[in-house]
């Protein structure tokens, strides 16, 4: 199927094509008719399945009507709410390149940066509003935005919505909204509380599955390296310097984690920053921009701070810690192998965290190769042994462990 078959407008063909667009994702094929239609839709999909395009171009064609909105920079007529201010950079972007030959207008607004500069934004009129909760609720409760005469709401990532806490600042959000609206729903996973979510805000809603989270992309090639957790810094820097890397992503469990990674990777002379909620988004944004351009070896990422991160070309990610949730490892290794390309995926596993290769492979049905030749590699753990207890007097022994 190609996009002129799904009905698109004349303005949106001609975007699509100038971005080199010709065929439509799966999802974006099962989708977009059925927000075309005004129906209500659940759509479970992974990042990077071509979802963002799933509800934006949709959207642009039913609100593309010649006018825009210029009755107060206070009424919006579509909103998408997501997680994080880069996720909401990217939907925003994706909002300008498919509707770059229309009339609408759009903006996005996100915390970690001044008020007063997204408020003049605004001012102007806008059609189409991406938000992070937070700033959305300080703009509501300020009145400058009025969600009267919204068309369009869009709740994305929304089980990351949920693991970041935001389910109080959604349910808050929902209660404002006017009833009469259509309503796009999009999640990675479906645990009970999203399932839940879903039905109190969907009306005989249609749903697209695609991909499913068990399901790792063919090819991506994976290993597991078993290694002690003192030794990962060691080792990490040992595979970069001895695989093919240009650029990798690697995952920390901790923001604070993540800077200790970089900040060793540094004095090793490999260059690297870390990307978290800790950082200012000016920050944030120099260091991914940097990683894009190919000035950083390593970006050394948290789960949260790595949703919305789309690198072309990137052929390595690392999890240096392994996720508590088998479904992030999903995630986390399909930030690589995209558009068909091929991707490698490393993981370190310690023994505190054997539980959860073992979720993994449970959820993705297969065993992922463990790599036995390599100079970290763990050593069995020792089964501690009935001793008689005796006193002696001895001297204390100092083991040294590697800072990073």
């Amino acid at each position: 199927m190609t996009f002129q078959e799904l009905q698109l407008s004349a303005p949106i063909l001609h975007a699509l094509h100038g971005e080199g667009y010709t065929h439509p994702t799966p999802i974006q094929e099962q989708a977009i008719p059925f927000v075309l239609q005004g129906r209500d839709l659940f759509g479970c999909a992974q990042t990077g399945t071509g979802k963002t395009a799933s509800f934006a171009i949709p959207i642009i064609q039913m609100l593309d009507k010649g006018e825009t909105n210029n009755k107060s920079y206070k009424y919006i007529k579509a909103l998408i709410l997501t997680p994080t201010r880069e996720l909401a950079t990217q939907i925003d972007k994706s909002f300008s390149s498919y509707g770059k030959h229309t009339s609408l207008k759009h903006e996005v607004i996100f915390g970690g940066v001044s008020q007063s500069l997204q408020m003049n934004a605004l001012k102007g009129g806008t059609d189409i509003l991406t938000a992070t909760p937070g700033r959305l609720l300080d703009f509501i409760h300020q009145g400058y935005i009025n969600l009267e005469d919204l068309q369009f709401f869009v709740l994305d990532e929304a089980d990351r919505m949920l693991d970041m806490g935001f389910i109080h600042d959604i349910k808050k959000i929902i209660q404002i909204l006017p009833k009469e609206r259509q309503t796009l729903f999009f999640s990675a996973t479906l645990p009970p509380q999203i399932a839940k979510l879903a039905n109190s805000l969907l009306r005989n809603p249609v749903h697209v599955e695609v991909t499913p989270v068990a399901t790792t992309a063919e090819k991506i090639e994976q290993s597991v390296y078993m290694v002690n957790k003192q030794d990962k810094p060691s080792l990490l820097v040992h595979l970069l310097k001895e695989e093919q890397i240009n650029r990798v992503l690697v995952f920390s469990r901790t923001k604070h984690g993540a800077d200790k990674i970089a900040k060793f990777l540094n004095r090793q002379n490999i260059k690297a920053d870390a990307l978290h909620g800790n950082k200012s988004q000016n920050a944030r944004e120099y260091a991914l921009d940097s990683f894009k351009k190919g000035h950083l070896k390593v970006l050394v990422a948290t789960d949260i701070a790595a949703r919305g991160i789309d690198v072309d070309d990137l052929s390595h990610v690392v999890n240096f810690d392994l996720p508590d949730v088998a479904e992030t490892y999903v995630h986390r290794i399909g930030r690589t192998g995209r558009a068909g390309k091929d991707g490698i995926a490393f993981s370190f596993c310690d023994h505190e965290e054997r539980d959860n290769l073992k979720e993994i492979n449970k959820l993705t049905k297969q065993l992922i190769p463990v790599v036995e030749n390599h100079p970290y590699a763990l050593l069995p753990k020792k089964q501690p042994q009935a001793t008689k207890i005796v006193s002696i007097k001895h001297k204390p022994i100092h083991r040294k462990t590697l800072n990073y």
